[in-house]
């Protein structure tokens, strides 16, 4: 088995583990092994030098069932697994309220094997004949199977994407796929998805809606067509697969990519010129066909727009800048960050030391990071206190010996209640750059938040407004504040925003960056980053800028490392 196959089976007894009530922990310890086995280079080359448990996450156990797959392409604790639980267990435990019991009974007295098994029985009457089912929880039942085509999971951006790269490696690996690529809100960059979207160019559909069906990781299937294919992970995300000729590959990908009041509003503009944004191709116009169109980038220039970067598709406003002469060809892109912002070390919460993210920073040719860990307020994090501060400075300026990247200190400082900064003024205007960011009493009154989020911006020492919003993406919500209020004291002051890659905040929002835009505010785009693979975030941090608008040149950290380090340094002159 290759490293994914591996992964695939690694998530399969992680889950059959969970079905048969094993510990959370356990579970856990499975998934973080597939990651770990995915992130691997050479899985032949470990394997056979005994080297699995050098990979982080990767323990005895796993290293023993990883080592078995990897040369036998089997696993006997898989089979043990599949054959100890009921068939179809993973697939039926999808629907609300089939337990393992319920599961094992239905099994053994219908013979049920899989969600079609379960719904024909269910629609003959025939589960209520079981002992503990009845003519009410046969009807739950249907109502489970049925609402789970119409079930919205939502799940992180990163969670997304990590999922659509397995499924566009499988489905690029079927000989007739001539291009399989993602759409709808991933391909936008959303900070959360409710369904992956596919979109692939095939010479034999339905081989291709085969071959995508028997990808190991789909627990069910909910529906297929013709040309289309919908399913279900085993987290419940869904995935729909659309298949289109080559010929209506630009078309198809672009009508599945923008959200659909941006394709209603260039279905409109389209019609004026004789243009058809689904279908096989352009219509046909006095009797001749129109020549087909070869890319998304064409179909805009056919309507007299420059092309849409897909993360601006959204009808906030960006097919009428594009009419007005705006082609957002200078949005910020990963290639124009110079260095990286918001990292942390071990000398608060952090997991690695000052010499090992310099080396990772310098490992992916950045020409500076800065390293600004937590304040003392942070006590929980492993806050900074002065003379840890001072002994932080000294280790910066020995690894600065060892590296050609640039080592920027600086601190991520508390905002406290009052609307200071942790540190004297004195300390602060001492260091390179200055986060400062809201870390409690988030449940202030929007006036008590806003007045000393403002109070800090109007502090006279330069600095990079952190997480603006406080926000945990789908587990806690932004803090409530006057935001206009606020992007008004820091248009006025000696600050700027922090665009955070951390996929779990992807804060601030796209719609206060483009209100920050209109103020002329400039931007850092953050790692917030706690560990050396975590500097990566940037692309994040990237993708909700691009949302955003954010220009190149509006970007702190696009600037080389002087005139970086001019532009944020914390002294009070100006």
């Amino acid at each position: 088995m290759d490293r994914f196959a591996v992964a695939g089976a690694l998530r399969e007894m992680g889950r059959l583990l969970e079905a048969r009530g094993e510990s959370s922990f356990r579970v856990r310890a499975y998934e973080r092994g597939a990651r770990a086995v995915e992130g691997v280079a050479d899985l032949g080359r470990l394997v056979d030098e005994d080297r699995l448990r050098e990979v982080p996450g990767i323990g005895p156990v796993l290293a023993s069932a990883i080592a078995e797959l990897h040369r036998t392409g089997r696993s006997e604790r898989l089979e043990r697994l599949r054959a100890e639980l009921p068939p179809g267990i993973l697939e039926l435990g999808l629907v609300p309220g089939m337990t393992r019991a319920r599961i094992t009974a239905l099994h053994q007295a219908l013979g049920v094997r899989g969600l079609d098994d379960l719904k024909a029985a269910a629609e003959a009457g025939r589960v209520r004949t079981v002992k503990g089912f009845g003519p009410r929880t046969e009807e739950k039942i249907l109502e489970g199977i049925r609402s789970l085509a119409t079930r919205e999971e939502r799940v992180l951006l990163y969670q997304a994407e990590r999922e659509a790269e397995a499924l566009l490696r499988h489905l690029r690996s079927a000989p007739q796929v001539e291009r399989a690529d993602v759409g709808g809100a991933l391909r936008r960059c959303e900070e959360t998805v409710t369904e992956i979207v596919l979109v692939a160019a095939s010479r034999d559909p339905a081989r291709t809606l085969l071959h995508f069906s028997s990808y190991p990781m789909l627990a069910t299937v909910l529906e297929r067509g013709v040309d289309h294919c919908a399913a279900r992970l085993p987290d419940g995300l869904r995935v729909e697969l659309t298949v289109t000729p080559l010929a209506a590959y630009a078309t198809t990908l672009h009508r599945l990519t923008g959200s659909p009041a941006h394709i209603e509003k260039l279905e409109a503009l389209a019609g004026t010129r004789g243009l058809a944004l689904t279908g096989a191709g352009p219509r046909r116009n006095g009797g001749r066909r129109a020549t087909p169109i070869e890319d998304e980038a064409d179909f805009y220039r056919r309507l007299g727009l420059p092309p849409l970067p897909p993360e601006v598709r959204e009808d906030e406003g960006e097919v009428e800048a594009a009419a007005a002469g705006d082609d957002f060809a200078d949005l910020v892109t990963e290639g124009d960050v110079r260095g990286l912002v918001h990292c942390h070390t071990v000398y608060s919460d952090g997991k690695h030391t000052v010499e090992q993210m310099a080396r990772a920073a310098e490992a992916m040719g950045m020409q500076y990071i800065t390293i600004t860990d937590h304040s003392p307020t942070a006590h929980y994090a492993g806050g900074l206190q002065l003379d840890r501060l001072k002994r932080q400075w000294d280790e910066i300026a020995k690894a600065q010996e060892k590296v050609k990247v640039r080592l920027l200190r600086g601190t991520e400082s508390d905002i406290l209640a009052d609307g200071a900064l942790d540190y004297p003024d004195a300390v602060l205007e001492q260091l390179d750059i200055v986060i400062a960011s809201v870390h409690n009493r988030f449940r202030m009154s929007s006036e008590q938040m806003t007045r000393r989020l403002v109070a800090a911006m109007k502090h006279p020492v330069f600095k990079v407004w952190g997480h603006a919003q406080g926000r945990y993406v789908l587990t806690r919500p932004p803090f409530e504040c006057d935001m206009d209020a606020v992007l008004d004291a820091v248009a006025s002051s000696r600050a700027a925003v922090e665009v955070n890659g951390d996929p779990h905040r992807l804060d601030m929002v796209p719609r206060w960056l483009r209100e920050a835009r209109k103020r002329g505010i400039r931007f850092v785009i953050s790692t917030d980053a706690h560990s050396t693979a975590q500097l990566r975030n940037v692309r994040y941090g990237v993708a909700m800028a691009r949302r955003g608008w954010v220009r190149r040149g509006e970007v702190l950290n696009a600037l080389p490392a002087d005139a970086f380090r001019r532009a944020v340094r914390p002294g009070t002159a100006a």
